[in-house]
């Protein structure tokens, strides 16, 4: 896939995991986008969708059990609905793990992604 843009990439990684996670995945990128429509898609670290607006805003990681979605700079955001709950312990990061059959709360998501790159603009 060498030549592909990072949103190729993105598709395919989507695509490749066939399961509850590439869903997951899709959701996730499709409530970023609609959060930050000027994001910006990467591709990082072998394989790591990650979105930028004037720096880092998050990532998509996918594993066996979970979907996390760590936040660059999620220890300075405010998280009125507790939607945190993996990488609590850090100074820096946060991030929210998706279990197989978790509801988003898309409302509370999107306005911690506008608050994340209301951030990253200060």
């Amino acid at each position: 896939m060498s030549g592909s843009t990072p949103s190729q990439l993105i598709d395919a990684r989507i695509e490749e995991l066939g399961d509850w996670r590439g869903e997951m995945l899709a959701r996730i990128r499709k409530i970023v986008k609609q959060a930050d429509p000027d994001v910006v898609e990467e591709w990082k670290w072998r394989g790591v969708p990650v979105w930028y607006h004037d720096g880092m805003i998050c990532t998509g990681e996918t594993h066996k059990k979970v979907v996390k979605m760590t936040f660059a700079k999620g220890a300075s955001l405010e998280d009125p609905l507790g939607l945190f709950n993996s990488s609590l312990e850090g100074n820096v990061r946060r991030a929210i793990d998706f279990h197989e059959g978790d509801k988003i709360d898309e409302k509370a998501l999107k306005a911690l992604i506008r608050a994340a790159v209301a951030l990253n603009m200060s």
